[in-house]
Protein backbone atom coordinates (compact mmCIF):
# COMPACT_ATOMS: atom_id res chain seq x y z
CA UNK A 1 0.00 0.00 0.00
CA UNK A 2 2.92 2.32 0.93
CA UNK A 3 3.60 2.35 -2.89
CA UNK A 4 0.49 3.95 -3.74
CA UNK A 5 0.85 7.28 -1.92
CA UNK A 6 4.05 7.71 -3.38
CA UNK A 7 2.59 7.34 -6.83
CA UNK A 8 3.38 10.53 -9.18
CA UNK A 9 0.32 12.43 -9.37
CA UNK A 10 -0.06 13.52 -13.73
CA UNK A 11 -2.70 15.88 -14.89
CA UNK A 12 -4.15 15.27 -18.01
CA UNK A 13 -6.55 18.31 -19.66
CA UNK A 14 -8.24 17.78 -22.62
CA UNK A 15 -12.15 18.33 -23.86
CA UNK A 16 -11.74 14.83 -25.78
CA UNK A 17 -12.86 11.84 -23.74
CA UNK A 18 -10.62 9.51 -25.92
CA UNK A 19 -7.73 11.47 -25.15
CA UNK A 20 -8.32 11.66 -21.52
CA UNK A 21 -9.23 8.01 -21.17
CA UNK A 22 -5.98 6.79 -23.26
CA UNK A 23 -3.29 8.89 -21.61
CA UNK A 24 -5.22 8.25 -18.11
CA UNK A 25 -4.81 4.14 -19.24
CA UNK A 26 -1.25 4.74 -20.36
CA UNK A 27 -0.27 6.97 -17.21
CA UNK A 28 -1.83 4.40 -14.30
CA UNK A 29 -0.30 1.36 -16.12
CA UNK A 30 2.79 3.15 -15.36
CA UNK A 31 2.10 3.49 -11.90
CA UNK A 32 0.91 7.02 -12.27
CA UNK A 33 -1.91 8.14 -9.96
CA UNK A 34 -3.64 10.42 -12.71
CA UNK A 35 -6.17 13.52 -12.54
CA UNK A 36 -8.29 14.29 -15.42
CA UNK A 37 -9.81 17.77 -16.50
CA UNK A 38 -11.88 18.69 -19.75
CA UNK A 39 -10.85 22.39 -19.59
CA UNK A 40 -8.83 25.05 -18.01
CA UNK A 41 -11.51 26.04 -15.71
CA UNK A 42 -11.83 22.46 -14.18
CA UNK A 43 -8.21 21.76 -14.36
CA UNK A 44 -7.39 24.77 -12.03
CA UNK A 45 -9.53 23.86 -9.60
CA UNK A 46 -7.71 20.67 -9.73
CA UNK A 47 -4.26 21.70 -9.01
CA UNK A 48 -5.01 23.18 -6.35
CA UNK A 49 -6.55 20.63 -4.55
CA UNK A 50 -4.07 17.89 -6.17
CA UNK A 51 -0.92 18.99 -6.77
CA UNK A 52 0.06 17.43 -9.57
CA UNK A 53 3.61 16.38 -10.27
CA UNK A 54 3.18 17.43 -14.08
CA UNK A 55 0.15 18.62 -16.37
CA UNK A 56 -0.10 17.38 -19.69
CA UNK A 57 -2.35 20.22 -21.69
CA UNK A 58 -4.26 20.37 -24.88
CA UNK A 59 -4.31 23.45 -26.77
CA UNK A 60 -7.27 23.74 -28.48
CA UNK A 61 -10.02 23.49 -25.84
CA UNK A 62 -13.31 25.39 -25.41
CA UNK A 63 -13.80 28.47 -22.47
CA UNK A 64 -10.15 28.78 -21.67
CA UNK A 65 -7.61 27.07 -24.00
CA UNK A 66 -4.21 25.36 -23.58
CA UNK A 67 -1.53 28.44 -23.53
CA UNK A 68 -4.19 30.39 -21.14
CA UNK A 69 -4.50 27.36 -19.05
CA UNK A 70 -0.56 26.94 -19.10
CA UNK A 71 0.18 30.97 -18.67
CA UNK A 72 -2.15 30.62 -15.59
CA UNK A 73 -0.49 27.95 -13.66
CA UNK A 74 3.20 29.52 -14.47
CA UNK A 75 1.91 32.58 -13.05
CA UNK A 76 0.65 30.89 -9.54
CA UNK A 77 4.28 30.87 -7.59
CA UNK A 78 2.78 27.83 -5.67
CA UNK A 79 2.79 25.80 -9.16
CA UNK A 80 5.50 27.69 -11.55
CA UNK A 81 7.84 24.82 -11.37
CA UNK A 82 5.64 22.30 -12.41
CA UNK A 83 6.14 20.96 -15.86
CA UNK A 84 3.45 21.68 -18.19
CA UNK A 85 3.08 19.63 -21.47
CA UNK A 86 1.59 20.88 -24.26
CA UNK A 87 -0.66 18.68 -26.44
CA UNK A 88 -1.59 19.46 -29.97
CA UNK A 89 -2.94 17.65 -33.02
CA UNK A 90 -0.96 20.50 -35.00
CA UNK A 91 2.76 20.28 -35.32
CA UNK A 92 3.33 24.07 -35.82
CA UNK A 93 6.41 25.64 -35.65
CA UNK A 94 4.00 28.92 -34.28
CA UNK A 95 1.83 26.75 -31.63
CA UNK A 96 5.16 25.10 -30.30
CA UNK A 97 6.89 28.89 -30.07
CA UNK A 98 3.47 29.95 -28.52
CA UNK A 99 3.95 27.10 -26.16
CA UNK A 100 7.28 28.35 -24.52
CA UNK A 101 6.15 32.22 -24.44
CA UNK A 102 3.30 31.08 -22.12
CA UNK A 103 6.10 29.08 -20.31
CA UNK A 104 5.53 25.64 -21.54
CA UNK A 105 8.16 23.11 -20.85
CA UNK A 106 7.47 20.45 -23.77
CA UNK A 107 5.40 19.88 -26.97
CA UNK A 108 3.77 16.35 -28.10
CA UNK A 109 1.63 16.07 -30.72
CA UNK A 110 -1.42 13.67 -30.68
CA UNK A 111 -1.67 11.10 -31.33
CA UNK A 112 1.23 10.31 -28.53
CA UNK A 113 2.34 6.91 -27.70
CA UNK A 114 3.28 5.56 -24.71
CA UNK A 115 6.80 6.15 -25.16
CA UNK A 116 6.62 9.50 -25.72
CA UNK A 117 4.34 10.32 -22.64
CA UNK A 118 6.71 8.38 -20.15
CA UNK A 119 10.04 9.89 -21.84
CA UNK A 120 8.31 13.30 -21.05
CA UNK A 121 7.54 12.66 -17.92
CA UNK A 122 11.10 11.22 -17.29
CA UNK A 123 12.75 14.16 -18.85
CA UNK A 124 10.97 16.83 -16.49
CA UNK A 125 10.22 14.75 -13.44
CA UNK A 126 13.20 13.65 -11.39
CA UNK A 127 13.51 10.37 -9.99
CA UNK A 128 10.81 8.96 -12.25
CA UNK A 129 10.64 5.55 -13.06
CA UNK A 130 7.89 3.74 -14.93
CA UNK A 131 6.22 0.68 -13.30
CA UNK A 132 6.03 -1.51 -16.12
CA UNK A 133 3.16 -3.83 -15.89
CA UNK A 134 3.56 -7.55 -17.15
CA UNK A 135 1.43 -9.05 -19.61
Amino acid sequence: MEQQSSALKVMVIDDSKTIRRTAETLLKNAGCEVITAVDGFEALAKIVDHHPGIIFVDIMMPRLDGYQTCALIKNNSAFKSTPVIMLSSRDGLFDKAKGRIVGSDQFLTKPFSKEELLSAIKAHVPGFAAVEQAH
